[in-house]
């Protein structure tokens, strides 16, 4: 089956208005009518003529073509999209300026094929109809909304058809509800939130969850990890510390001994989940504090006196 360039049958652009259409229709079907013609295969040409126009006078066939893109050559072969479908559409009404069908003598494989064209135009035919493509994007939203869950709005281009059949890009604004507990990566799916259909069902959108760094923790699948920073006394003493969470500040007991590198569990502090939410994990930092003063640097004289340590004894060195 070869493609048939309609727009370059007409002579028009692929932008041009339904007004330049039907005047190059009428103009074209004057000179090629095979009853007062005397160009060279004008009955051939009366088709291909008659048939273009069949095709972009109707905004619903010409946003069916043009989802074919504009890449195929007249006359080169051609196999329709395996994911086009068919279904019944408005009855075939000629305008004053059209031609009976029976000047036609029928149309193409290549018509037929595309909008499965069945009968007579009095008794209707079969119209194009195809779903909307799917649509993917990213959203960023922070940890915190994450954890908690979110309403959002923002705004981006999606592909619609406007009266004249023309498939164009058009700003829309879109709100979307973050369920708690999402995760880097996850999609989210908006029904009937993607591009146009054809006679048929708008697509669907694909939101991409991205969530944002965070300065004091870091995520790991259902996980939720920080450091904290101790003084040595606290490390060698142990203490109770408040320390931070996503749902709120917590006292965490740290044991007299703890050594830095040392990771503590709060259990089902993550991200919430069904049936297990997450965990958070708090990663010991010990700092030690800087010797100002003199009086501090002979404190620490005095620690190192008192105190002898040596953290690398076991060394071959």
């Amino acid at each position: 089956m070869q493609y048939k360039d309609y727009y370059a049958i007409l002579g028009v652009e692929r932008k041009a208005s339904q007004d330049d259409i039907k005047h190059a229709y009428r103009r074209l079907a004057r000179k090629y009518h095979p009853d007062v013609s005397k160009e060279k295969n004008a009955e051939e040409q009366f088709k291909n003529v008659q048939e273009a126009y069949e095709v972009l006078k109707d905004a619903e066939k010409r946003a069916a073509y043009d989802q074919l893109g504009n890449q195929w050559k007249a006359g080169q072969e051609f196999r329709p999209p395996p994911d086009w479908q068919h279904g019944r559409t408005r009855s075939y009404s000629s305008d004053q300026a059209d031609f009976a069908e029976s000047d036609l003598g029928g149309f193409s494989d290549f018509f037929t094929h595309l909008f499965n064209r069945a009968g007579s135009s009095r008794e209707g035919f079969q119209g194009f109809k195809q779903r909307g493509s799917d649509q993917r994007a990213k959203i960023q939203i922070s940890l915190e909304e994450a954890f908690h869950g979110a309403t959002k709005t923002f705004q981006m281009q999606m592909p619609e058809i406007d009266a004249s059949g023309q498939m164009h890009a058009t700003l829309r604004t879109i709100k979307v509800t973050i369920p708690a507990g999402v995760t880097q990566g996850q999609q989210l799916r908006l029904t009937g939130q993607g591009g146009a259909g054809i006679g048929g069902p708008a697509g669907d959108l694909y939101l991409e969850i991205d969530i944002q760094a965070h300065p004091r923790f870091s995520l790991q699948n259902k996980d939720i990890f920080m450091t904290l920073p101790i003084t040595p006394w606290e490390s060698a003493l142990g203490a109770q510390i408040k320390v931070p969470t996503l749902g709120g500040a917590i006292e965490l007991k740290v044991s007299p001994g703890s050594h830095a590198g040392q990771k503590l569990r709060l259990k089902g502090r993550g991200m919430p989940s069904k049936p297990i939410s997450g965990d958070q994990y708090v990663i010991l930092q010990i700092e030690t504090p800087p010797a100002h003063s003199e009086e501090q640097r002979k404190f620490y004289e005095n620690m190192a006196h008192v105190m002898p340590f040596n953290p690398r004894k076991d060394w071959m060195i």
